[in-house]
């Protein structure tokens, strides 16, 4: 059961929904059954449980409470799709092969669309919108705006269309898809916060190396849902 008063739990929750001439958006990426140990994924995150995900759903649920426009990502893939090691033959999952200039990894298959476990698991009615990514077979998309074929999204045309100039990205998996969808944002001219402790990353080397490169890219990096700091930034 969720606390009563949300709000409570976020510190300096009184965010006005034009900070600092915009408004803020959330994009919560890839919390889908998938990539949680809690729905037994094919490609579950160490810490992705029921109560990460329970957190993650009641923080979602406060955020829209203030105003903010919340966005979802979801991976939504073919059943031929060039990331499952299964349409390779002789290939083991976790190992990278080259496709043209591209290294590509090599993923069990996963949120193939249509599937009770690429469903995103926080309240859908939260959302605005549920962008939906790697639908190309021939193109992995860790990013929320863009695949690897360089092939975009509806993601930044949402966020425009609301007027949203700053935006709060968390959810699976920090050191892939948080990451390049951070990384993107910011290169789209959004500023961009992390949330570190509303993600989780698939091996501690790669999720530290993910933090310092975001926030090399200047993306302020929340060890938690702070939104006093979220405001001023």
């Amino acid at each position: 059961m969720h606390p009563k008063n949300t709000r409570a739990n976020l510190p300096g929750h009184k965010l006005p929904d034009r900070a600092s001439g915009g408004k803020t958006g959330v994009i919560v990426v890839d919390v889908q059954g998938d990539f949680t140990t809690w729905k037994n994924g094919s490609l579950a995150v160490g810490g992705a449980d029921e109560a990460y995900v329970k957190k993650v759903e009641a923080t979602t649920k406060a955020l829209s409470r203030e105003g903010l426009a919340i966005l979802g990502a979801q991976d939504w893939h073919p059943v031929d799709h060039v990331s499952f090691f299964t349409n390779h033959e002789g290939k083991k999952p976790f190992e990278t092969i080259q496709i043209h200039d591209r290294t590509q990894i090599l993923w069990p298959p996963h949120c193939i669309r249509g599937t009770e476990n690429a469903r995103v698991l926080v309240d859908n009615n939260l959302f605005l919108a549920i962008v939906k990514k790697g639908q190309d077979p021939r193109y992995d998309s860790y990013s929320a705006f863009q695949d690897d074929g360089g092939v975009r999204t509806e993601m930044d045309e949402v966020l425009k269309r609301n007027m949203v100039q700053k935006v709060v990205v968390y959810g699976l998996a920090t050191d892939y898809c948080v990451k390049a969808t951070a990384m993107d944002a910011a290169d789209a001219g959004y500023r961009v916060v992390v949330v570190e402790d509303l993600c989780r990353g698939v091996a501690p080397g790669t999720t530290q190396k993910a933090l310092e490169e975001m926030k090399a890219k200047g993306i302020l990096v929340l060890n938690t849902m702070d939104l006093k700091k979220i405001r001023e930034f």
